[in-house]
């Protein structure tokens, strides 16, 4: 991203992907559509890159873990510090060096899954006003937590259809095991959205 240009406040496919649909549902359904993507592929399968420089279904399951990780820390100073500044991270370089090649693509999911149920848990007891308290991130400038929420959601649903997308191309006969979206059962407070 040039300097001194914030970019967009939520990616336009990340905002396309989430549509009209409840951002903390969304993030909740993920780590459940995850296991039911990978159901039935070998390590060797999610380890198979669809192209050169793309990455596999398991090195983008350890994308989704690591974020919620990072995502978590965000939330945290976010809400408890005035204005916190964010850095940005190389998400490339964490899926390189942080060995992705050595871990279990099961193991992964359940990393994902316990950071996922943390910040989900912090959400809920968050005062309110604490959604619209924001940080300054390195990349893109203020981003409050309400907009994060969204965001990451709309990220979840962009990397699932990129997972279910490597799937179909590279392993058709094992068989399709869509991740469509549930519809939600019940709706947010809608502060929190």
């Amino acid at each position: 991203m040039a300097a001194g240009k914030p970019g967009p406040v939520i990616p336009e496919k990340y905002a396309k992907a989430l549509g009209e649909d409840d951002p903390v549902e969304v993030m909740a359904d993920t780590p459940g559509r995850l296991r039911r993507l990978v159901r039935g592929l070998t390590e060797k399968q999610l380890a198979k890159k669809p192209a050169p420089g793309k990455w596999s279904i398991r090195e983008i399951v350890a994308h989704l873990a690591d974020g919620e990780v990072i995502l978590g820390s965000r939330y945290r100073l976010i809400g408890a510090h005035d204005r916190p500044p964010i850095a940005g991270y190389d998400q490339d370089a964490f899926v390189e060096k942080l060995g992705v090649a050595s871990a279990r693509t099961a193991d992964l999911i359940d990393d994902f899954a316990m950071a996922r149920a943390v910040n989900l848990g912090l959400l809920e007891r968050l005062p309110e006003a604490a959604w619209d308290r924001v940080g300054l991130h390195a990349e893109r400038g203020e981003e409050s937590i309400r907009k994060m929420v969204h965001m990451y959601a709309g990220h979840d649903r962009h990397h699932l259809l990129q997972i279910e997308t490597i799937r179909t191309g590279l392993f058709p006969k094992a068989g399709k095991r869509a991740a469509r979206p549930r519809k939600p059962a019940a709706r947010r407070p809608a502060g929190k959205r």
